[in-house]
C-alpha cells in the first residue's frame, strides 16, 4: 500500500488495536509489555478506567470554545499544578515544544526588561527541547537541526553537568538573561547530573539576575518519584515546563512561572487556539487526581527500585552494556555500539522499548505497573541484547 503520509518518520513494521495497563496487542493479537508508553506519556497505562471515564463524560459535554472565553476546567488545571509545582500561574498550550517555545519567549521579555538588545540563554550539549524553529536552536542535536539553518540566535551552548563552564560564561557575559536546561537528559542519554548541579544553578541565577527555566516535559509529572524532578532538592525554578504525562495521551503542553517570570506576558503577546480548551483540561486534571488518589509516587520509587534491580541482575555483567542509570521509572541501558537494530529484536521477545543517542536503549513504563511486570523486563531485555 502506498503512503500518504510525509516521510518523517521511519516507524517499526507493527501497529496495535488495543491497550490494558501496561500491555498492548497487535493487529494480529500478539501481547506486547510495554516499557515506553509513548516515550513517557501514558502514563497512568492504557484504557485506565478513570481517564476513559473522564474523557467520555466531558466529550459529552463540551470540547472546545477558545480562549477567547474563560474556561473553568483551564483555571482549575492552573490552579492545581502551581499548588503541587510551588510556581506562580500557567499557560497551556498543546505539547511540550509549545511550552518550552513559550519559556523563551518569557526569556525574551525578561531580557527586554533588562535592556539587552540581543538577549542569549546559556543551553546544554545533547539537550532536547523540541523541534520548532526555536526549540530545535536550543537543542544539542545537530541531526534535528541540519537543513534547518539559519538557527534562531540567541543561545550559547555548554556542556551538561559542567557547572563552571556556566560560571564562566556568566562572569564574562553581561547579555545571558536565563539558563534553560533538563534536569535529567532524556533523548541525550539519560543523563543524570550530580546531585547539586541544579542548587548551584540556582545560586548563580540569583547571582546573576537570570532565569531558571527547567524543560521537565519528559521528568515531570511523577516520572522521578516526585511531581517534579527538581523536587527532589529544595528549589524552585522560575519557569517550568510540562507536557507528555500531563494528558496520558491527549496532546497538552503546560509553561509554568513564578516571580518576575510570572507577570512578562501581557494581552495578545501570546497564544494558542487549541492551548487549555476543556478537553484536554479536564484529562490533565483527571492524570493528576488519580497519580494522588492512587498514591502512585511512592509506587513509582518502590518500582523504580525493583526496575534498577532487575536491570542490574540481568545486564550489569553483559559485554554489551556500558552503564545502567535511572531515577524512578526512566532508565536507559548504554551498550557499547549503536544499536537501533535491537528494537526489533526486542518486538520480537515482544517488549516495546526504544534507541536515544544512538547507544541507550530507553525504558519508559508506566507507574501503574507491577512488580511481575518490571521483572519481565529485565528479563525479556536481556534476551533482546544477547541476540543483538
Amino acid at each position: 500500500m502506498t503512503s500518504h503520509l510525509m516521510p518523517t518518520y521511519n516507524p517499526l513494521p507493527i501497529s496495535f488495536s488495543h491497550g490494558q495497563g501496561a500491555w498492548l496487542w497487535d493487529q494480529a493479537g500478539k501481547a506486547y509489555l510495554d516499557a515506553l508508553t509513548g516515550i513517557a506519556v501514558c502514563a497512568l497505562g492504557h484504557a485506565h478506567p478513570k481517564i476513559t471515564a473522564t474523557i467520555q463524560e466531558q466529550a459529552q459535554k463540551l470540547l472546545h470554545t477558545s480562549n477567547v472565553f474563560r474556561i473553568d476546567q483551564q483555571e482549575r488545571l492552573a490552579q492545581k499544578l502551581t499548588e503541587l509545582s510551588g510556581m506562580d500561574n500557567a499557560f497551556f498550550a498543546s505539547s511540550g515544544a509549545e511550552a518550552n517555545e513559550t519559556a523563551l519567549k518569557l526569556c525574551r521579555l525578561w531580557g527586554r526588561e533588562k535592556n539587552k538588545e540581543l538577549p542569549y540563554i546559556i543551553v546544554t550539549d545533547y539537550a532536547f527541547h523540541g523541534r520548532t524553529l526555536a526549540t530545535l536552536s536550543a537543542s544539542g542535536s545537530r541531526s534535528i537541526q541540519a537543513g534547518f539553518e539559519p538557527l534562531v540566535p540567541g543561545f550559547i551552548r555548554v556542556p551538561f553537568n559542567d557547572v563552571k563552564a556556566i560560571q564562566t560564561v556568566l562572569e564574562n557575559r553581561k547579555d545571558v538573561v536565563a539558563i534553560m536546561v533538563e534536569p535529567i537528559q532524556g533523548n541525550g542519554g539519560i543523563k543524570i547530573p550530580s546531585k547539586d548541579y541544579l542548587i548551584q544553578l540556582r545560586q548563580l541565577c540569583d547571582q546573576h539576575d537570570c532565569l531558571l527555566v527547567l524543560d521537565e516535559i519528559q521528568t515531570g509529572i511523577g516520572r522521578t518519584g516526585k511531581w517534579f524532578a527538581y523536587q527532589h532538592t529544595s528549589i524552585l525554578p522560575d519557569i517550568l515546563t510540562s507536557a507528555k504525562s500531563l494528558g496520558n495521551g491527549i496532546p497538552i503542553g503546560a509553561c509554568l512561572a513564578r516571580g518576575k517570570a510570572a507577570q512578562l506576558f501581557q494581552p495578545g503577546q501570546h497564544g494558542s487556539t487549541f492551548g487549555g480548551n476543556p478537553f484536554v483540561c479536564a484529562v490533565a486534571l483527571a492524570v493528576l487526581n488519580t497519580i494522588e488518589e492512587e498514591n502512585l509516587l511512592p509506587q513509582v520509587e518502590k518500582m523504580g527500585g525493583l526496575l534498577s534491580q532487575a536491570l542490574n541482575e540481568t545486564l550489569s555483567n553483559h559485554s554489551k552494556v556500558k552503564a545502567i542509570r535511572g531515577q524512578g521509572l526512566m532508565f536507559g541501558v548504554e551498550l557499547s555500539e549503536p544499536c537501533h537494530r535491537l528494537l526489533e529484536l526486542a518486538l520480537q521477545e515482544g517488549l516495546l522499548v526504544n534507541v536515544t543517542a544512538e547507544s541507550v536503549v530507553r525504558i519508559l513504563p508506566p507507574y501503574i505497573i507491577k512488580p511481575d511486570e518490571v521483572a519481565e523486563i529485565g528479563a525479556r531485555l536481556q534476551k533482546a541484547i544477547t541476540r543483538f
